[in-house]
């Protein structure tokens, strides 16, 4: 009886240490500089508000004038926009370049790695190369090569890189360029970390699950999907059936209605967190759908992933077949 009584003391002290480190915080990070990608809504526009008003010099990359416009109207002086679209890498450059400048020799704190598209969600059958470029380019492609050119500048700050991922970057559960994107994001995220670990650069990977954002918008998922099974060859959806893609939608909603975080704080909360904390975490799952069923998924065997993530699909004519 004292043995387990002695563990579960060791427990208790374990997790009340644990706690402890993980509410420590860095000093002196009042004008520190940061970067954040994709802030012309979601995250990184939260992330970008909330991060200028704690004192943080933001530099806020926006893919449209408009997004870089109406994010400067509501924000103090001290935060810049710049315009920058992750696939083009002269774009890039010149906006590393223009970082450097700014921020002399003090380099640069925080890179928060956000923009990033989802793609068509479909069959991999029912798709082309140019359905999976897209998302590899921004989402992983993208990050790599902004990642690449501000890296000098977060050396000189001994500062702090932030992927954002998703819990897709750990179980793809349907076809399209998005998953692969997510799994190569944490593939680079690990061996990122390992290789700045010696110059005291700490990397953070942040999974989010389903959150309400406008990349996650249902009806304009499932209009791109109506257009890529509009456009499908006759004998691709006799295997699947002229029903099942309204079948397979329903399925869909009902997920998503089940799965939805609606508040998305809780994301940039975890930014912050890594960005502050004088112990930051390797990895955070956000979402009440990541913790309870999509990363504990990913941990177990494939054949009941399978079974439970087959299950929300619709059945397919040629399963009828004899």
């Amino acid at each position: 009886m004292l043995v387990y009584v002695l563990l579960f003391l060791g427990i208790v002290s374990l997790w009340w240490h644990w706690r402890a480190r993980d509410r420590m915080k860095a000093t002196n990070l009042t004008g520190k500089y940061i970067f954040i990608t994709g802030c012309d809504t979601g995250f990184g526009n939260m992330a970008a508000k909330i991060f200028d008003k704690k004192g943080f010099r933001v530099f806020a990359s926006c893919l449209t004038e408009t997004g870089a416009k109406e994010l400067k109207a509501v924000t103090s002086k001290q935060l810049q926009t710049v315009l920058l679209d992750v696939r083009d890498s002269d774009n890039v450059k010149k906006v590393a370049a223009w970082v450097k400048a700014e921020v002399r020799s003090e380099g640069l704190w925080g890179l928060v790695n956000n923009a990033g598209i989802t793609g068509p969600s479909a069959p991999t059958d029912w798709l082309d190369i140019e359905h999976f470029r897209e998302p590899i380019e921004v989402n992983l492609i993208g990050l790599i090569n902004v990642t690449i050119n501000m890296l000098p500048l977060i050396k000189k700050a001994k500062g702090r890189i932030v992927n954002v991922s998703s819990v897709g970057g750990r179980l793809a559960f349907s076809g399209g360029g998005y998953f692969p994107s997510k799994f190569g994001v944490e593939g680079f995220n690990d061996s990122l970390r390992r290789d700045m670990k010696a110059f005291g650069v700490k990397v953070c990977c942040i999974q989010p699950g389903l959150f309400k954002t406008a990349l996650s918008n249902p009806a304009k998922i499932m209009k791109e999907k109506e257009v890529i099974w509009n456009k499908l060859p006759p004998d691709i959806k006799k295997q699947y059936g002229e029903e099942y893609f309204q079948k397979d939608a329903a399925k869909k909603e009902k997920l998503s209605k089940i799965c939805l975080n609606k508040d998305i704080s809780s994301v940039v909360q975890c930014m912050e967190h890594a960005l502050t904390s004088l112990h930051p975490r390797a990895h955070y799952v956000v979402g009440q759908d990541a913790k309870l069923f999509w990363n504990p998924l990913s941990r177990m065997p494939a054949i009941i992933q399978d079974f439970l993530l087959l299950r929300n699909r619709a059945e397919l004519a040629v399963s009828h077949a004899k």
